[in-house]
């Protein structure tokens, strides 16, 4: 039997579904973004374009919801199904996209260069509870304007992995689409072989900029897949209590998904979010709070409900270093995402409110995220039912070590960590150095980066994608890319 956690019941999940399409009909959605309030009007919603405001009626949202698909795959650069958003299927991906990196020499937070991201990239491809790369890290060695697609470049030509990454502007847009058809060849093949998801995020409360629209719309029309991130405080951005939240963070996740179905019908959407509580003594958004968690699981069911995968971003920490907190607050937070079923958690290697990834945390949170996948697994009779032979056989051997029981199902019975875990006796935990968690963490670090292979994407690929990359760079004032390695 699976593992699972719900925090709703049905009712109260049907009453915060209702509600929220009761905001959307009176009060509506603030769109920065004449043509997508012209597709609105289009389609019959109510429209005032002084006011930038569109009042939906639940008919036509129950109608895009209609055409939403149930759910979707995801494939690596070589075309490799790695994601199957059906059902209770369960991934992991780094968080993302952190303006700072936790350095390990000198345990302070400093801004990330090129050859840092490429260290992650190559880290990541090493990991294997993480299903997806992100586009974790902003390197500061680039203009902003060529930032969002200069990450997904790194991504694609280091790593195999899909990549979960968006873009903070409309122009970045084509590239970043160009840069994933020079991998699929042709748009029929991203279409049929989705690559990246794009996460579109409206404005607490209740708005779309005119680019984060614009972002749902243009990834619609190339049939990129597109997970959601709204985003209310509760307390501060939206409703104190957990339900009130929930009907706002309803509310402003349906009019995406609005947007994206009605861009083009049958667009592949994850119906996710951030959303936290607001801690009025700091003037903080803690992702660790448990009531953020809730949060996250409870709009999960809601998704669910609606027949739509979802994501969160859950599984990350507020801590400032690699401490007890840190693990903590990300390992009850992978386990509530994976009890309660959210297909995509992002969340691993992040620190400080999602600003700051660490990459000894993330092999830390690999580790987590192996064992919240081993839970949810649940247990189940392996051979072992009548237990009696075996019991018989223990008497007799004084031992199961080499039994053929033991050696069938150990590997799958029980989750072995790596090396950042520490399962040693104290005399040989001694005698190895008696090493911190952090000291563990990097060597892991270091060493799964000096046993990356590079990917496997074609060397005429990578030239293209250089090409692109150099291109834009060029228009922005930049010679040539920066040194990729150090």
């Amino acid at each position: 039997m699976r593992a699972t956690l719900r925090l709703l019941t049905p009712e109260l999940v049907s009453q915060i579904r209702d509600e929220a399409f009761r905001v959307l009909a009176e009060l509506g959605v603030e769109i920065h973004n004449p043509g997508v309030l012209a597709l609105l009007a289009e389609y019959g919603a109510q429209v005032e374009t002084g006011a930038s405001r569109a009042r939906v009626k639940r008919g036509l949202v129950e109608q895009a919801l209609a055409t939403a698909p149930p759910s979707f795959k995801l494939y690596d650069v070589g075309g490799k199904e790695t994601h199957d958003f059906s059902g209770g299927q369960v991934y992991f991906t780094p968080g993302s996209a952190a303006l700072n990196l936790l350095d390990f020499e000198s345990n302070r937070m400093r801004r990330p260069k090129t050859a840092d991201y490429v260290r992650y990239a190559k880290l990541v491809s090493r990991l294997n509870h993480l299903a997806a790369q992100s586009t974790a890290l902003i390197p500061d060695d680039v203009p902003d304007p060529v930032s969002d697609s200069y990450r997904l470049y790194l991504s694609l030509l280091y790593g195999e992995k899909p990549v979960v990454t968006g873009t903070f502007t409309v122009e970045s847009f084509a590239l970043m689409r160009d840069l994933q058809l020079a991998v699929r060849g042709s748009a029929a093949e991203l279409a049929a072989k989705p690559l990246t998801i794009f996460s579109c995020c409206p404005t607490s409360p209740l708005k779309w900029s005119e680019i984060t629209s614009q972002n749902v719309v243009d990834c619609a029309r190339s049939s990129i897949p597109v997970e959601f991130i709204a985003m209310p405080l509760a307390g501060f951005m939206a409703p104190v209590t957990l339900v009130g939240t929930l009907v706002q963070h309803t509310a402003e996740t349906l009019s995406g998904i609005l947007i994206s179905q009605l861009a083009k019908p049958g667009a592949p959407v994850l119906y996710g979010g951030s959303p936290a509580v607001f801690d009025v003594r700091y003037e903080t958004t803690p992702m660790g709070a448990i009531e953020t968690m809730m949060l996250d699981c409870a709009y999960g069911e809601i998704g669910r409900s609606l027949n739509l995968p979802t994501q969160a971003y859950i599984g990350l920490s507020d801590a400032k270093l690699l401490d007890a907190q840190a693990g903590l607050e990300t390992g009850i937070g992978a386990t509530l995402a994976a009890l309660s079923g959210i297909n995509q958690i992002s969340g691993p290697g992040m620190l400080d409110f999602e600003s700051c990834q660490s990459l000894e945390k993330l092999v830390l949170d690999n580790e987590i995220c192996g064992m919240a996948l081993r839970l949810v697994r649940g247990i189940e009779p392996k051979d072992d039912l009548p237990t009696l032979p075996i019991l018989e056989e223990l008497l007799r051997d004084k031992h199961l070590l080499i039994s053929p029981h033991t050696r069938r199902y150990l590997k799958t019975e029980h989750y072995v960590p790596g090396r950042v875990i520490d399962r040693a006796g104290r005399q040989r935990w001694a005698g190895e150095g008696s090493l911190t968690l952090g000291q563990r963490a990097h060597s892991e670090v270091e060493r799964l980066i000096a046993a990356y292979e590079p990917s496997r994407l074609p060397d005429g690929t990578k030239q293209e994608l250089t090409r692109l990359m150099q291109a834009e760079a060029r228009r922005f004032g930049m010679d040539q890319l920066p040194e990729q390695e150090s």
